[in-house]
């Protein structure tokens, strides 16, 4: 599994033109699902997602979680986090997962993210969505985490 984490101070994705997911201070989570990924992948990167200090403490320093500031997670599956650009000039998709392992899995890291406690707004898995937000810091960050 591969997510992109952004801080953000809001993000919203809209399907149609109609706003599907909505957060305030938090994280837009970009999450790409390969072949081979299970739930034990989305369950580690929730934990980290959730855990992850990212925010700033009362000094500037980047020491506090999103479980410490209460923030909540607009997750949204992006499959084109898994291609390969490395020949031609057209990504190849084939370390993506099929899509109905990667909805499961997908579905399994924000399950997992409420259980630790964190507000969850997720995009519409397979959509053509439009992604905004407003990037804090700019803070981004690639989380990796492949099954062993």
């Amino acid at each position: 599994m591969r997510i992109v984490i952004q801080r953000v101070a809001t993000a919203k994705v809209e399907v149609q033109g109609r706003v599907v997911g909505q957060i305030d201070r938090g994280v837009l989570a970009l999450v790409g699902v390969g072949h081979g990924d299970t739930i034990s992948e989305a369950k580690w990167l929730a934990e980290k997602t959730s855990q992850l200090r990212i925010f700033p403490d009362d000094e500037g320093k980047m020491n506090r979680s999103l479980l410490d500031i209460g923030g909540s997670v607009l997750a949204v599956s992006q499959f084109t986090l898994l291609g390969d650009c490395r020949k031609g000039r057209r990504p190849a998709f084939t370390d993506a997962a099929a899509p109905e392992i990667a909805n499961q899995i997908y579905q399994s890291y924000n399950e997992c993210l409420r259980a630790t406690g964190v507000r969850v707004e997720e995009g519409i898995f397979a959509a053509d969505m439009q992604v905004s937000l407003v990037n804090d810091g700019p803070v981004t960050l690639i989380l990796d985490r492949t099954s062993s």
